[in-house]
């Protein structure tokens, strides 16, 4: 008898390797700078290290609570209360998770049906739709078209239908690297407030804006926070992506169905980096008070350099990408210009048409400014020579 090979019926049959690991593996094959996946190329914070290190050998290294360390979610409540105003309750609104994407599939997978249909707005993150697609929803994009990026509302209140479930908006936004003001929160409540529409609101960048009035958050909306999950990142606020430690607020009925699936996808999160998240928020608050301006510090010199280059550069008002425009040195499609821009110029980058399912015809890229100045002044000088 022979053992027949047994191939699962995929559920994502569509779905292949991801572009941020495809261009990493091209630019580590090519020796190329990589700008492409959104990762800092320095550590964070000594204070922060130090902690960890304080716990590990205190012992705090058994299951902590599912739901988060008591003292990092006290410490997330202080932080809310005191940016957004509102003051989520210790116990029954906020979920540590393993990362922001865990707290994003949490949350859809609590709140999508069968049928249900979810808005996401395009380019969109590539994570939302394969989680969509797993509870049995549907997406329904809303493309937004550069330089601004700007929502319709009038073209977003006729998307509306009776299986409308669910919104999810990302500000500041990646890929577009552009920001929601309060007036589009105020618009996105007026179009859903008498339907019975949830909100995702994926705030990973948060500590991440350059706008004037500063971060416009859905939990600083008062109507729309009683039907939202608001998700964030500690691996984005404090240069550790490797930690893959996030959370979500969200009211108590949302919180309850979003821990019936986090209980059972990872339960608890490393227990010693969630004690010291915790001291790094309390003591050493002013670390994410100043993250708009050591990365604006970044973004500014990147664009310095780049003045001398055929890229158009796109304005950047949040997160750490700054989108280019390659019309003036190549008549490639994006996916195309970015294989070439890592194998033949050095620089590896992300294209945007991947962040969207309808056909993408803008010649734009998107570069992470998150990196030291000495690798910034090197990825430059190589654009500059195109």
């Amino acid at each position: 008898m022979t053992n027949k090979q047994l191939i699962p019926q995929s559920k994502l049959p569509h779905l292949g390797t991801t572009i941020f690991t495809q261009m990493s593996a091209l630019a580590q094959q090519h020796q190329a700078i990589n700008l492409s996946q959104g990762f800092p190329d320095f550590d964070g914070p000594i204070y922060l290290q130090q902690r960890l290190a304080h716990h590990v050998a205190s012992g705090a290294n058994q299951y902590a609570p599912m739901t988060g360390a008591l003292a990092l979610r006290e410490a997330i409540a202080e932080k809310t209360a005191a940016l957004y105003g509102h003051t989520p309750d210790v116990n029954s609104e906020i979920t540590v998770t393993a990362g922001a994407t865990e707290a994003l599939y949490a949350a859809i997978t609590a709140l999508v049906r069968e049928g249900d249909e979810v808005i996401c707005f395009d380019p969109s993150y590539d994570s939302y739709a394969p989680a969509v697609a797993l509870s049995g929803g549907v997406v329904k994009r809303i493309a937004l078209q550069p330089p601004h990026f700007r929502v319709d509302w009038q073209a977003f209140a006729e998307q509306l239908t009776e299986k409308t479930r669910l919104v999810i908006l990302n500000t500041p936004h990646n890929p577009s690297a552009t920001v929601w003001q309060a007036a589009d929160f105020a618009a996105l409540w007026q179009a859903i407030a008498e339907r019975e529409i949830y909100v995702l609101s994926d705030e990973v960048y948060e500590h991440i804006c350059f706008s004037e009035g500063g971060h416009a958050s859905v939990l600083a909306h008062p109507q729309l926070r009683e039907r939202a999950v608001a998700v964030s990142s500690f691996g984005k606020t404090y240069h550790m992506t490797g930690w893959k430690v996030g959370y979500c607020v969200a009211p108590a009925p949302i919180s309850a169905e979003l821990r019936k699936v986090h209980q059972y996808l990872t339960f608890a999160v490393n227990t010693p980096a969630q004690l010291a998240l915790a001291d790094m928020l309390r003591t050493e608050p002013q670390h994410y008070r100043q993250l708009p301006e050591f990365y604006r510090a970044r973004r500014d010199l990147f664009i310095d350099a780049l003045s001398q280059s055929r890229l158009k550069l796109l304005p950047c008002e949040g997160t750490y990408f700054l989108l280019a425009d390659y019309s003036d040195i190549s008549e490639l499609d994006d996916v195309s210009f970015c294989r070439w821009l890592t194998t033949e110029v050095g620089v590896a980058a992300i294209p945007l048409s991947v962040f969207c399912a309808e056909p993408f015809p803008h010649k734009l890229i998107r570069l992470c400014f998150a990196k030291k100045e000495a690798t910034l002044l090197a990825a430059a000088e190589r654009l500059c020579r195109l």
